[in-house]
């Protein structure tokens, strides 16, 4: 499938299950009047908020490159996912709120049949399987924003757990649980804010990408027989894909022909490393060492943002 109609597909999902997950647990919590449960019905609502946001997002990231965007729009995920985060942030925040205030107030009464706890289990499980589902989508297409979803998901399992602790230990008679309950489902929601925020950071100022891939690179590099070595290699995130730039050694006795048939080569071997979108190759002569390996602390030693070490630096044998 391509990525285009798999990440639809997969926002289209999430939107869904999130639909019913709020008409389930907001029910349920007007039925039953349990906190935890009204917790997770909120969590259920920012999730809902944010899917439609994550819909309408991941048209627009799928959408083909055109003369105003040449490189596609994929560029718009890491967006889309601070929105998500936002969102989270914002359901935690109201779910603490509420929790705190309960408990101070002392308000809370017991919880009792067993329509609270089915309706977490069934959550539970439903947000397990998003996160399954999400996760593989995400990593198969290098889609930051199913990733977010993915976590968020995750986090999701986590929190309905918590709230069923709360409903159980409500109806077994310490009612206080509830709101407790609730409260740690809302620095659950949070946490997972954070983690989706740190995950997408990169994307947006240009990180450099994970060690792997930077020796992938590397190695595609050199692959090519007729080069001697290779250097000066950037690698930074623009979006959520990676442009390369490097300058690989020749012989420097080569035609200018040769010479670009060489760079063409190379910079289709790096290309097809996963999650690399454009390629920049430099190609220079070997006999001229125009790269000398620092030493001591001088000046010029610091190495530009996604710029392999002076050590990656890779010569044919």
């Amino acid at each position: 499938m391509e990525r285009r109609d798999a990440v639809r597909r997969a926002g289209a999902v999430v939107l869904v299950v999130n639909l019913a997950l709020v008409a389930g647990k907001g029910a349920v919590w007007a039925w039953t009047g349990s906190l935890a449960v009204g917790s997770e019905a909120v969590n259920s609502l920012a999730d809902l908020a944010y899917s439609l946001v994550l819909v309408a997002g991941l048209y627009l990231t799928t959408q083909p490159p055109d003369e105003r965007h040449p490189h596609g729009h994929e560029r718009i995920e890491p967006f889309v996912s601070l929105v998500v985060a936002l969102g989270v942030f914002a359901a935690g925040a109201l779910v603490l709120r509420s929790a705190v205030a309960t408990v101070l107030g002392g308000s809370y009464g017991a919880v009792t049949g067993p329509l609270p706890a089915g309706v977490l289990v069934v959550g539970g499980v439903a947000k397990f399987g998003l996160y399954r589902y999400c996760r593989a989508v995400g990593e198969r297409h290098g889609s930051p924003a199913m990733v977010a979803t993915a976590l968020d998901n995750r986090a999701d399992v986590l929190t309905a757990g918590a709230a069923l602790a709360g409903v159980l230990g409500a109806a077994a008679g310490v009612p206080v649980l509830d709101p407790l309950a609730a409260g740690v489902v809302a620095l659950g929601i949070c946490y997972a804010g954070v983690d989706i925020v740190r995950d997408n950071v990169d994307y947006l100022v240009g990180g450099a990408p994970p060690e792997e891939l930077r020796e992938a690179i590397l190695s595609r590099a050199i692959e090519h027989p007729q080069v001697h070595g290779a250097h000066d290699v950037i690698a930074h995130y623009v979006g959520p894909e990676v442009d390369v730039s490097l300058h690989v050694e020749v012989e420097g006795d080569l035609t200018l022909g040769e010479a670009h048939e060489i760079e063409s080569a190379v910079a289709e071997a790096v290309g097809a490393v996963d999650q690399v979108d454009d390629v920049f190759v430099h190609v220079d002569p070997r006999e001229l060492g125009e790269w000398k390996e620092p030493s001591g602390s001088g000046p010029g030693l610091a190495e530009p943002p996604g710029r392999a070490a002076p050590g990656d630096r890779r010569e044919r044998d």
